[in-house]
């Protein structure tokens, strides 16, 4: 197993991608800290994995909140002992507007989800790494992050932001044994979309331009397949990298 006797958070693990990783990850051995807004759905997934022979915890959180954020990693070392694995998942879309139609809410919720909660857990779990020797974080990022035409200017914006996070962050304790790595997923299929409302037309039409030269769309579980590289020691030279699991999109 290749991730035995580690201790895994996966946020946003209530379904789609965060539940696929979830699950491979305590099929490879982890003990997986399940975290959702959705607690009924991350209960659902302990149910999967415990099904199956593994170990989990759910815990109701809302990424938005520096107080769900302390209580989530918090929680996970008083139950556990330790958090070895940080996998930052949670997020919404926003709406496809171009810039101006961004508004400040919109904006502001976004990025609280996206990209600021990225940088609160990934402060929460860095000193546990360190006092532990060893750590590794695995952000999912997004063809969005890489390129301007993929989604409207708020969430490319706040995925371009974890992209360079993950850098630095990489960079910053890259010495310690810890390691930083993202996933930019191209067009997968799961209910993140139920995240949008108000659709701006003029945004979504220019967006389609680039969703035009998608080869395929992917699943939760091939990305979840990458998220297990990156988690595990197999990747234990790859650090700062933004891995494009997009069947060729970015090549285009």
């Amino acid at each position: 197993m290749k991730l035995a006797g580690k201790v895994a958070v996966v946020t946003g693990a209530a379904s789609g991608m965060g539940k696929a990783i979830a699950e491979l990850y305590a099929t490879e051995g982890a003990k997986v800290v399940v975290s959702d807004l959705n607690l009924d759905g991350a209960n659902e997934t302990v149910v999967a994995i415990k099904s199956a022979g593994g170990e989990a915890l759910a815990i109701k959180t809302n990424v938005a909140s520096l107080e769900d954020i302390n209580t989530l990693i918090d929680t996970t070392v008083e139950t556990y002992g330790q958090v070895d694995i940080l996998v930052n998942n949670a997020g919404i879309m926003d709406g496809m507007e171009p810039a101006a139609d961004i508004t400040d809410e919109r904006w502001d919720l976004v990025f609280e989800v996206n990209t600021k909660s990225v940088m609160r857990t990934t402060r929460k779990v860095i000193p546990f790494f360190q006092k532990q020797g060893s750590g590794v974080i695995v952000n999912i990022a997004s063809a969005g992050g890489l390129f301007g035409a993929r989604a409207g200017g708020t969430y490319t914006a706040s995925k371009h932001a974890v992209v360079g996070f993950t850098k630095n962050t990489a960079f910053m304790y890259a010495d310690e044994n810890i390691r930083t790595n993202a996933i930019a997923p191209g067009g997968v299929a799961t209910n993140i979309g139920s995240s949008m409302t108000n659709i701006n037309p003029f945004g979504a039409g220019r967006q389609q331009l680039g969703m035009a030269i998608n080869p395929r769309m992917g699943t939760a579980a091939e990305i979840a397949k990458v998220a297990l590289f990156l988690g595990s020691d197999d990747s234990s030279f790859v650090n700062g990298q933004i891995i494009a699991a997009d069947s060729g999109w970015s090549a285009y």
